[in-house]
């Protein structure tokens, strides 16, 4: 709600806090910004810009140019006709009374108004709006007690729930502290500075101005941004003195920028002979234990230093050698399971496997490795790639073994890297131990896909995996809820097979999945199969309408062609992707109109055999004509992908299609003519299906 005119101040409020979890604060800060948004436009409170600011011991909103009062409202409420509100003397009736009680108003106030029904009875009710200072304390209240957290607290006799304890409040309205009380605390106008750097006495603040300055002098960068690009020149300050460029990791700045109020970057190193190590370990264990950065150099290598953000300065030397003296000490663990890792061969991993529960529904990890072993065969015979059987076959026997590896065990994050560089240890293929560390991507949405055709197929089935053994067992997502990332894996499918140019059925896939849970006396859920169909339309929407940019109505069309039988995504992509590209030709809007009106006559009609005999009219020949070249071209074309031509036939058969309307009568009396021109009118129909249903296309066309 933009401020209109008239006086107007600034609002800051800073919630004082222990230290909260980096993670904690960004979601924190933009559910505080919508937060105050939506209450001050229920509040009917105009304002300028809102900003919020966060560190690991505050979350601060400033609301600038908020409007010193509501903005006034007027009601009207129309009651009963004047003949009923009022007697042959004019008194007010029980009617006008009780409406009058009703509105809160006092019966004289109540004005007499014309209506196209005669005179009516209104009650008018101003309210001109309060003081936003009047307003104000029970608006922080209900603002910082609506605010939700992964995980909070209590900790005092108010039992107020919150990430971290409240230590203090700061809140001022135009220069003047707003009174207020949360989880036992009164808000004033102090503030208190860096934890170390400036510890004990608070400071008191006037306006948003000297609160940023005040804290700047205390130790505290409060905005977030400005810490950001701090932390990033001095990282690259860094960077250039050792001749290295820094490992760029945005999950980790953002995780540094919330950790500190002061940032302060400083190198470290660790012994030469951890670079023996692979490369994802050493950055594992520097990034995940520590929070560290790593430096690698212009070959590509690792250098053996790190890059830390601290929250002090002044004390750098003392911070480092602890900081390199923890490391040392992480590396040397690493170090260690590396070396008892390969003393054995994953190969002879499998039996250990039988002793990890991958859900207590579905069975142990040594049973689903046995499921996608099967899987994988039959997916190379479906996708036609003979050449990568064996390799499939291998890496599937051996994917999980690296699970149950000590450096999986404290590195989780490492699961098929690790298997990766223990199977080549132990003498195999390269490209089975490529497909190892491939079928776990993509990791996230927007990551790669597997480079190899083992990998890919390998992630197809691991995950095709998945989500038949949840769904069998009715573990199914439902709204936000998704704590097994079932999602994730059918949005990966998805794009495995559409990006990676790999025509498969998934139904087919699924239903064989099913199977061989049935096989292993797992129970199946008889709604599995269609749920799933649902399932992964809904992720193939989002792909083709999100990340490939295609019509909504375009990709529904062809979506509607695989209700029934098939679902190939790769097709359906490619389908839509010449539908879009066809939509921008004027002819489109023929072919669309052609395919609804023989689609509209023929809606409940099925037969479809025509007796030639029967065609009297020359246009009624002339379609049948068209429709029967069309039907010898049309399937072929569309068998072999070729899909713009096949569009281009279907075109051709709007100008016999719109004679034939214009020249015949289909619904005539004479049953025997109206059933065969309804049979031309459905070998038109179901032509045109074998693309797409085009009645779900806009009518509005683009």
């Amino acid at each position: 709600m933009t401020r209109k005119a008239g006086t107007a101040h600034e609002l800051l409020l800073e919630i004082g806090t222990e230290e909260l979890p980096s993670q904690f604060v960004p979601p924190a800060l933009a559910e505080l910004k919508e937060r105050a948004a939506h209450l001050l436009k229920d509040a009917r409170l105009h304002h300028g810009t809102i900003k919020t600011l966060g560190t690991p011991r505050r979350l601060t909103l400033w609301v600038q140019e908020l409007a010193d009062h509501q903005e006034p409202i007027s009601a009207e409420v129309m009651g009963p006709s004047k003949a009923v509100g009022f007697d042959a003397q004019g008194q007010p009736t029980k009617a006008a009374i009780g409406f009058a009680g009703s509105q809160g108003v006092p019966v004289t106030s109540l004005e007499v108004r014309p209506t196209p029904r005669g005179d009516y009875l209104f009650a008018v009710k101003k309210e001109p709006g309060r003081k936003t200072t009047v307003l104000l304390p029970g608006f922080l209240t209900e603002l910082m007690g609506g605010l939700s957290f992964p995980k909070a607290m209590r900790w005092n006799e108010t039992n107020v729930r919150f990430a971290r304890p409240v230590r203090w409040i700061l809140a001022l309205y135009g220069g003047k502290p707003v009174r207020f009380q949360f989880a036992g605390l009164t808000a004033s106008d102090s503030t208190y500075g860096h934890r170390f750097l400036s510890p004990g006495r608070p400071f008191c603040v006037k306006d948003f101005r000297s609160y940023d300055k005040t804290l700047e002098k205390a130790g505290v960068i409060g905005d977030q941004d400005r810490r950001r690009t701090m932390i990033a020149a001095q990282m690259d300050k860094i960077a250039r003195q050792k001749k290295g460029l820094l490992h760029k990791d945005e999950a980790l700045l953002d995780q540094a920028v919330f950790s500190v109020e002061m940032p302060q970057v400083l190198v470290g190193s660790f012994d030469g002979k951890y670079l023996t190590l692979p490369k994802e370990v050493l950055m594992t264990a520097m990034k995940e234990h520590q929070g560290y950065f790593s430096l690698v150099g212009k070959d590509g290598k690792l250098l053996p230093n790190f890059v830390a953000v601290v929250n002090m300065r002044g004390s750098e030397a003392v911070i480092r050698t602890g900081n390199e003296r923890v490391l040392a000490a992480r590396l040397a663990d690493a170090k260690f399971f590396f070396d008892e890792d390969r003393k054995t061969r994953l190969d002879s991993r499998q039996e250990k496997l039988k002793g990890v529960t991958f859900h207590q529904k579905i069975g142990t990890l040594h049973q689903k490795v046995d499921r996608i072993e099967k899987l994988t065969g039959k997916l190379v015979g479906r996708l036609n790639l003979p050449n990568v059987l064996s390799v499939c076959q291998r890496a599937a026997m051996l994917c999980k073994a690296d699970l149950v590896t000590g450096m999986v065990g404290e590195f989780p994050t490492l699961q098929g890297i690790m298997g990766r560089e223990y199977a080549l240890h132990d003498g195999e293929p390269k490209a089975v131990a490529d497909a190892i560390a491939e079928h776990y991507l993509p990791r996230f949405a927007e990551d790669a896909i597997p480079d190899s055709l083992a990998g890919k197929v390998l992630s197809l089935a691991d995950r095709l995996d998945t989500l038949a053994a949840f769904f069998a067992v009715g573990l199914v997502p439902s709204g936000s809820q998704d704590p097994f990332a079932l999602r994730r894996h059918a949005y990966a499918v998805v794009r495995i097979l559409a990006e990676g140019d790999l025509h498969m059925d998934m139904l087919w896939a699924v239903e064989y999945t099913l199977g061989l849970l049935r096989d292993q006396g797992i129970g199946v859920d008889n709604k599995a199969l269609d749920q799933l169909r649902s399932f992964f339309s809904e992720r193939l929407r989002y792909y083709a309408q999100e990340v490939a940019k295609l019509r909504g109505d375009l990709v529904e069309a062809v979506l509607a062609r695989w209700q029934s039988g098939s679902f190939d995504p790769k097709d359906i992509m490619a389908r839509a992707g010449v539908l879009q590209a066809f939509a921008t030709r004027p002819e489109f809007e023929a072919l669309v109109i052609a395919f609804k009106r023989a689609e509209n006559i023929t809606k409940t009609q099925v037969e479809d055999k025509v007796d030639g005999v029967l065609l009297k009219e020359a246009v009624e020949k002339s379609l049948y004509t068209a429709v029967c070249a069309a039907e010898d071209v049309v399937p072929g074309l569309i068998k072999d992908a070729k899909y713009k031509d096949a569009l281009e036939a279907l075109v051709k058969l709007k100008a016999p299609i719109d004679a034939f309307f214009n020249g015949v009568m289909v619904m005539v009396d004479d049953e025997t003519l109206r059933r065969n021109r309804l049979a031309l009118l459905v070998r038109v129909r179901n032509l045109f299906r074998q693309y797409a249903d085009f009645s779900k296309v806009s009518s509005e066309l683009k």
